[in-house]
């Protein structure tokens, strides 16, 4: 089995050593930055499976790492934060990060958020049919999405996300079905940021996001897709 490995970024240096500790006894390659330059640059050289990414960083914010990152990269990011404002955590899901958690926590939660993100990143062994939504096509096996032939770049969650309902047309999910099905566990006021990945997902596939004609919302229940059909 291939080595896991993780980039953390804190400029609090005994958390990133608590957290190096954490994730070493767990088996992963450890890579640390302690601000945002450095971060930006650990991630290009060493391209690392996942990045544990404060958002209060010297030097380049981590909105601004994740903005940089995902111009050219789907490496997933669990963002830290110590704020507790809603708006913050849902602009770094609408910028690309996949998760979040808020300080203080326990690092135990960290590497349990960490494995469940990078589990279903990876996909599954057997070969899956691609599913079609007009001029969408999602290849589950290559894990890419094609727009009228063109490159779709998603996010590791939002493909989950598109996956789930893109396989279920015309189900309807609640946020919260959607939380437990795409991140494997749910907590207090997660559901509101599905909200966002929705919003990121079709001002990338819809042509015309305000207007939507495949994920469809379900008022005062959640989304359901449209036009979906197995190919």
């Amino acid at each position: 089995m291939t080595q896991r490995s993780v980039l953390i970024v804190d400029d609090d240096v005994k958390l990133v050593e608590l957290l190096e500790l954490y994730f070493q006894k767990d088996g992963f390659i450890v890579y640390t930055a302690n601000d945002g330059l450095a971060a930006l640059k650990t991630a290009r050289d060493k391209q690392p499976d996942i990045l544990v990414l404060d958002l209060m960083l010297p030097g380049m914010d981590g909105w601004d790492i994740c903005r940089t990152l995902r111009r050219d990269s789907e490496v997933p990011i669990l963002m830290l934060t110590a704020r507790d404002e809603e708006s913050d955590r849902l602009v770094g899901l609408e910028i690309g990060a996949d998760d979040y958690v808020t300080k203080p926590f326990s690092p135990k939660e960290v590497v349990a958020r960490v494995k469940a993100i990078l589990r279903r990143t990876k996909g599954t062994t057997s070969k899956p049919i691609p599913l079609r939504m007009g001029d969408v096509l999602i290849d589950l096996e290559q894990y890419q999405v094609t727009k009228g032939g063109q490159p779709v770049e998603l996010t590791p969650t939002e493909f989950k996300i598109l996956e789930l309902l893109a396989g279920n047309p015309g189900r309807v999910f609640s946020r919260l079905q959607i939380v437990e099905q795409t991140q494997g566990y749910s907590f207090e006021g997660y559901e509101r940021t599905v909200d966002a990945h929705v919003k990121n997902l079709r001002r990338k596939i819809e042509d015309n996001p305000k207007e939507p004609v495949y994920i469809l919302t379900v008022y005062g229940v959640g989304y359901r897709m449209a036009g979906s059909q197995n190919e």
